[in-house]
């Protein structure tokens, strides 16, 4: 049977004192909207319909850069749940699938657990995803009959019997999307809000003679954001469980809670990732590389057996083919390092491409932009640069060649030849006393005369 995901997605999320839309605020550095559509996309669903509000333009850019085939629509009054649910409803006309609504400010919840709420919506009208609660407070709770919920009740309106229950709601449903909307029509707004609230859903169900259940899932997946504090804990809680899906796919980190990883890090088993070590959107590091300790990684592709840090920096656009070596306080951008080089002090490499088994010397540098425009180098295979050499763009080093230490290369260098680019050294015999001579003079009679 087909699926349609729905995302909520309109709130203003007051509390995080924001401009910024609350769905698009970062988790991994993704938005928080992301995981949520991610978690949603395991399902494979025919279609997928954001409901966006508050920061709508924003929102529908990001989901664009996510998944350019979702489908926006707005909910230009937010009038509660169901109310935003129904928003979807021209969206998904002629639809015959189930439709599993979603949270976009609950990222954490698993595949696993939707594909179980679609298992039991198979025997099932309605399915609501629960949780039991450590601590209840103000939720709303469950209150089941054997396998069926019997309804919902909010904690306002609950007895102490029905407080007593730890059974809470999540809020996320799966439902036939022709029932579901036929519902979502009876639901008033006939209560303290005025509001239309989704939760209504389960008592007109079972008015109508429909079955209804409800599964469990760990409580740290219904984890929601409405606050920074909030946003802080949710980052804490997504590192965690990173960094162990790292470790169980076999990763080596000697301190893994120093690694920071992104939303879309990839890192193969066998790899070593030393402490300190960020990874910013868009790292791919294969099997058996290693990252050393205080490295920033975005936007990149570390190859097998490749090294790279301590203190390194790859930026976006940084490609390391097999074995190679990018050492201490380098920066790599927009650059091809194949196999074998070696960059490894010290050095600038951008907007370049460097040959196999090519050693780049320490404090090179890529003169690359020249103020308006970026420029290419190129670098051959086997060649040596030596120490400190200024390589200005666009120009190409060739095979075999080398550049002597302190060097600026301005013109292209020839396979297997030699380039010296450098003024001519001059020795002045006593000049080192007589200038230094001169400028303790100069500092005696300009303290002479601020005294």
């Amino acid at each position: 049977m087909p699926i349609a995901l729905v995302i909520l997605a309109a709130g203003k999320g007051t509390r995080m004192k924001s401009d910024l839309p609350k769905v698009l605020h970062p988790i991994g550095q993704a938005p928080m909207l992301a995981h949520a559509m991610q978690s949603g996309a395991a399902l494979e669903p025919a279609r997928t319909v954001i409901v966006a509000g508050h920061g709508a333009d924003a929102v529908k850019d990001a989901v664009q850069q996510i998944d350019e085939t979702a489908q926006v629509v707005i909910q230009h009054d937010q009038q509660g749940t169901a109310h935003a649910v129904d928003q979807a409803r021209a969206a998904l006309e002629g639809f015959a699938g189930d439709v599993v609504v979603l949270y976009g400010d609950t990222p954490f919840v698993r595949p696993d657990t939707l594909e179980r709420m679609l298992a039991a919506r198979a025997q099932n009208d309605v399915v609501i995803l629960g949780f039991h609660a450590a601590d209840p407070a103000r939720y709303g709770r469950l209150v089941m009959a054997g396998e069926h919920l019997d309804r919902i009740v909010e904690y306002k309106d609950a007895t102490e019997e029905e407080r007593a229950i730890s059974f809470c709601n999540s809020g996320l449903m799966a439902c036939d999307a022709q029932t579901l909307f036929d519902l979502i029509a009876q639901v008033g707004n006939d209560n303290a809000s005025g509001e239309y609230y989704l939760t209504d859903v389960v008592e007109l169900a079972r008015a109508r003679g429909l079955s209804v259940t409800a599964v469990a899932c760990d409580e740290a997946e219904t984890m929601g954001i409405n606050s920074r504090a909030d946003l802080a804990g949710a980052e804490a809680v997504f590192q965690a469980r990173a960094r162990a899906d790292l470790l169980e796919a076999g990763v080596t980190m000697t301190a893994p809670d120093t690694v920071h990883l992104a939303f879309d890090t990839v890192i193969g088993r066998d790899s070593l990732i030393e402490p300190n070590v960020v990874f910013g959107p868009g790292v791919t590091v294969e099997s058996g590389a290693t990252i050393r300790a205080f490295s920033h990684l975005e936007g990149c592709h570390v190859s097998r057996g490749a090294v790279v840090g301590p203190y390194a920096r790859l930026r976006p656009g940084a490609e390391l083919a097999e074995d190679v070596r990018v050492g201490n306080f380098v920066e790599i951008k927009n650059a091809e390092i194949a196999e074998g080089a070696k960059v490894n002090h010290l050095s600038y490499i951008g907007d370049a491409s460097i040959g196999p088994g090519s050693n780049i010397g320490a404090g090179t540098i890529t003169c690359n932009y020249d103020g308006v425009m970026k420029h290419r180098t190129e670098i051959g295979k086997g060649a040596f640069i030596g120490s400190n050499t200024m390589l200005v763009a666009p120009v190409r080093v060739g095979s075999g060649a080398m550049t002597a230490s302190g060097s600026v290369i301005t013109r292209n260098v020839e396979d297997n030849a030699l380039a010296l680019a450098r003024a001519p050294q001059q020795n002045k015999p006593g000049r080192a006393r007589k200038l230094f001579d001169l400028l303790k003079a100069r500092k005696e009679k300009q303290q002479r005369e601020a005294d």
